[in-house]
């Protein structure tokens, strides 16, 4: 069948892409070959930023309306561009330090510390920490959407919601509780998530969840020791360029967890 008189007319690959736009992005600041790489990267990682967070907020949209199913393909999907952006640290480590310090000064106090869109990423899936917004304040938009993400639910309080509306025994004052607080660790939730995972069959839709949530955490722990591995083969254990103690930092997030009795409950099973 003949389609082409439904297609819009004068729409060109270049043109729906913006490609004009998109390619004059990139604006080294020096005449280092590998700076165009360097900016490459994290651009594209903003991108992929970009969309998890609409696939992010899509999944928590199902789950506050009890839509668990549909959810699991919009988190499913973050895994996967997680993975993708892991892999992306293996070609920035073909920088050799020797190639990083030639134009490092450049990048004056830029640092990956201050991207507002990883920063509501940690925020959405329960990571809150109202001390980043003070980095975006020069850019109000991106402030705006970090601010509203830290009062917002968590992708986990939405989970947690569900467990409860399921008939398990989730303690109130984790449901009453001020979401605008980072997350603590619950004995009663853990419970509540044994009971699903001693009897999976009967909470196939919740257990399920709880494994799509376990991906996410997972590979955002990929992402952040690769980070490490990269950043200390690049630059060992210098500062940071954003003021941060470089590896030292990066190491300690290392230690976080967005949904933690998903992790701890596997000693108990």
């Amino acid at each position: 069948m003949d389609t082409a008189k439904h297609e819009p007319q004068g729409v060109t690959y270049a043109g729906y892409l913006a490609l004009d736009d998109l390619l004059s992005a990139q604006k080294p600041r020096s005449d280092q070959h590998d700076e165009m790489l360097f900016i490459v990267i994290h651009q594209t990682k903003e991108l992929w930023l970009k969309q998890i967070l609409h696939e992010v907020a899509l999944a928590q949209t199902l789950i506050r309306a009890g839509d668990l199913v549909p959810a699991y393909k919009s988190l499913a999907r973050v895994s996967r561009i997680q993975a993708v952006m892991t892999q992306s640290w293996d070609i920035l480590a073909t920088m050799t330090p020797s190639d990083y310090l030639k134009f490092r000064g450049d990048l004056g106090a830029s640092s990956g510390f201050q991207s507002d869109q990883f920063r509501r990423l940690e925020t959405m899936l329960g990571l809150k920490d109202p001390r980043f917004l003070r980095f975006h304040a020069e850019r109000p938009q991106a402030h705006a959407a970090l601010e509203a993400a830290l009062k917002a639910p968590s992708l986990y309080d939405d989970a947690l919601r569900q467990l409860s509306l399921a008939g398990l025994p989730v303690p109130a004052e984790v449901l009453n509780r001020d979401v605008s607080q980072s997350y603590e660790p619950s004995e009663g939730v853990e419970a509540a998530w044994l009971e699903v995972y001693r009897d999976t069959e009967r909470w196939w839709p919740l257990y399920q969840l709880a494994e799509k949530l376990v991906d996410l955490d997972d590979a955002l722990l990929t992402w952040r020791h690769k980070h490490v591995i990269t950043v200390e083969r690049i630059i060992g254990r210098r500062q940071g360029t954003g003021g941060t103690d470089g590896v030292g930092y990066l190491v300690e997030t290392l230690k976080r967890r967005c949904f933690p009795e998903l992790w701890s409950l596997r000693t108990k099973l």
